[in-house]
Formats: C-alpha cells, sequence, structure tokens
C-alpha cells in the first residue's frame, strides 16, 4: 500500500479508501472482519456519509467500534454532511445549523468524539460562505472535525467557499473511472468543437493540483451514474481485453488495474471502493503494488471508447 500526507497534519492515510455506504446490508460480525481485512491489506482511511441508509451506516460502524474499541484509533474517519432527505424529496442543505446539527448526530452514530475529515456533499446552489465557515470554526474549536473538503465541487464553488474559510480545502471527492472521464476529456480536446472539449468541471484536477487537494475518486469501478461494473461487461469487450492483459502482466486482477489508472494520474490521488468482499478489498489493494506505464494507461483511456485527437 502507499500512503499520501492529508491535511495540515500530515496524517498518512492509505491511497485506498474502504468506503462503508453498503455496510448496512451486513451483520456487525462482517463488518468488524471487513474493517481488519482492510487494515491487514495497508487501508486506514474509511468513508461514510450521514444519508447512507438514512445514518444505518454510521450506527452500524458505530456498533462494531463500540465492540471492537482497538479499531477506532486506527482508522482515519472520514464522513460526509449536507444531503438532506425531506419527507417529499431530497435537497442539499450548507447551512451553518444545519451542518452543526449533521456532525453532532454523526457522532453520536459513530460513538467517535472527532471527525478526522468532514466532507460538504454535493455542492449546495444556496451556499453562503460566510455561514459555512461559521459552522467549520466552531466544528474545529470543539475539535470535532480535525480537517475540511468538498464532494463534486468544481473549482469556482471551493474558490468561492474558500474564500471566508480559515480552513484550508483538504480533499474533494468527484467521480471518476476508465469509464467515467470528463475531467480527462477535456485536457486532451482544447480549443475543439467536438463533445468531449466542453469543459463540465472547471479544470478539477489542475485546480486541485495547483491547490494542494487531495482528488478522492469515487464509483472507480462503474461505468455511467451507477449503471454498472464495466469489469466483465459485455458493453466493454475491448476494456475487459486490455485489463487483463495488463493484469496478468503485473500478476494482478483487472480489479487492481482499473483502481491503478486512477492513481496513475499525477495528483494526490485516492480511490474510494464501496465493496463488502473480502476478495475484492485484498485485490484493491494490490493497485499500489505496481505503476501503469503512460503507454498502458493511455491504451486503457482509449480502450474504455474514447478517442484522442
Amino acid at each position: 500500500m502507499e500512503y499520501i500526507e492529508f491535511g495540515k497534519h500530515k496524517t498518512k492515510v492509505s491511497k485506498v479508501v474502504l468506503g462503508l455506504m453498503r455496510i448496512p446490508s451486513l451483520d456487525n460480525s462482517k463488518i468488524a472482519e471487513l474493517l481488519e481485512c482492510a487494515l491487514e491489506n495497508g487501508i486506514n482511511i474509511v468513508d461514510l456519509a450521514d444519508c447512507y441508509s438514512k445514518g444505518v451506516a454510521e450506527s452500524k460502524f458505530g456498533e462494531v467500534l463500540k465492540d471492537n474499541p482497538s479499531l477506532k484509533d486506527k482508522f482515519f474517519i472520514q464522513s460526509k454532511c449536507g444531503i438532506r432527505i425531506g419527507e417529499k424529496f431530497t435537497y442539499y442543505d450548507f447551512s451553518k445549523d444545519y451542518i452543526l446539527k449533521c456532525v453532532d448526530a454523526s457522532l453520536k452514530r459513530m460513538q467517535v468524539d472527532h471527525l478526522d475529515s468532514l466532507l460538504l456533499h454535493r455542492p449546495d446552489a444556496l451556499m453562503e460562505a460566510d455561514e459555512v465557515a461559521e459552522a467549520f470554526n466552531i466544528l474545529k474549536e470543539q475539535g470535532k472535525v480535525i480537517n475540511f473538503g468538498v464532494s463534486n465541487m468544481n473549482s469556482q464553488q471551493i474558490e468561492y467557499l474558500s474564500s471566508a474559510l480559515d480552513q484550508e480545502i483538504c480533499a474533494n471527492q468527484v467521480q471518476l473511472s476508465i469509464c467515467h472521464t470528463p475531467m480527462l476529456d477535456a485536457q486532451f480536446n482544447v480549443n475543439m468543437t467536438n463533445n468531449p472539449a466542453i469543459m463540465r468541471e472547471g479544470g478539477i484536477l489542475e485546480y486541485c493540483k495547483m491547490k494542494k487537494i487531495v482528488v478522492q475518486a469515487w464509483s472507480v469501478m462503474q461505468y455511467g451514474f451507477f449503471e454498472g461494473v464495466f469489469i466483465g461487461s459485455d458493453k466493454y469487450p475491448k476494456l475487459n481485453e486490455v485489463l487483463n492483459k495488463i493484469a496478468s502482466e503485473n500478476g494482478v486482477t483487472p480489479t487492481a488495474v482499473a483502481i491503478a489508472f486512477v492513481l496513475r494520474i499525477p495528483n494526490q490521488m485516492q480511490a474510494v471502493i464501496g465493496t463488502t468482499n473480502i476478495n475484492r478489498v485484498i485485490e484493491s489493494s494490490k493497485a499500489c503494488d505496481f505503476k501503469l506505464t503512460k503507454e498502458q494507461w493511455y491504451e486503457l483511456y482509449l480502450a474504455a471508447g474514447n478517442i484522442l485527437p
């Protein structure tokens, strides 16, 4: 496993992040096994959100920590807030009172006294940076949150938010995989009139690299918006052929190669895996055992159906 330095304290966290969105389907003993397997394979950061199963994911994680107290100090715990599930519909809320309320609820569910990292989930168009700053300052002063970040924000949204903050934005969690590459496509098609030339995300990768913001890729095994896994999919025969070839050359599985594609991007990169399968966790951890050559990386990019100008 390889590690990056995260936040002001330069905490060493693994490049592979264990996402716990799906743990409500497991009993607590299986969750404990999953966490132990992650640690054994060098993964020391977990990612949750208060909206995952309406708080059940955080509660289940908290129950496991209570039953296995030695695990609490071994993991860098990250959660997210801002997606508000209402009675009639779901919307986004970055108001000061709501952020403070969410963090208190998350800490209670997880039975911990602080979060190592808090991300604001999906942009709120009604966000007021000064109000967010007040919430962050209170959380920092109370010792409830150590690091702050965002999720699914473009560069200008982060700039606006940062203009009022006393804290640095440490991470931006965004969708990225071999089969979801809009932030890469725009880099290749500068000043062209084709569809890939449209910069939909405001230069996230370049901005985060300049600002030393960690990019956390989610849905690293998926195509579309939760449409399915591309490994083994009949929709991507050429990609799977290349994945299998590179996997064989490096003594790993296609899963590890798919994650290595994301980690090869020269930013502070992390890949969030959402599996509850122990074997998949082991396979994913091997993504740091080798480094794709530039030729291999571009071969994968093209095999997914992308075209270089």
